[in-house]
């Protein structure tokens, strides 16, 4: 009877370790869960940045657009601002952040 006993521990001791082995290579190997969350995570904020870039790419067509079709104040501003071009009859004052 003790030897039965024995037995049917050493029986739910191995399975236990077989289990737990297997639990721990599912989560942990190459292709585990914890990969899979971590790749996942790196998808959703590639996503985003998708959207981020997407949005200023058409910022910036609608500016393209409207410096090819010649809208005055659009092209006095880039004027102004990137090439620090001035009328007649202004003054520029530069002024300095520190």
């Amino acid at each position: 009877m003790i030897l039965k006993l024995k037995r049917l521990k050493i029986k739910y001791i191995i399975y236990l370790v077989i289990i737990l082995v297997g639990i721990v290579y599912i989560l942990f190997n190459k292709y585990g869960i914890f990969k899979y969350w971590k790749l996942e995570k790196q998808v959703d904020q590639l996503n985003e940045k998708i959207l981020e870039i997407e949005n200023e790419n058409k910022l910036l067509e609608a500016e393209i657009d409207s410096l090819k079709k010649g809208v005055p104040a659009k092209i006095e501003k880039i004027a102004r601002e990137d090439y620090n071009m001035k009328r007649k009859d202004e003054q520029v004052i530069k002024v300095e952040e520190k």
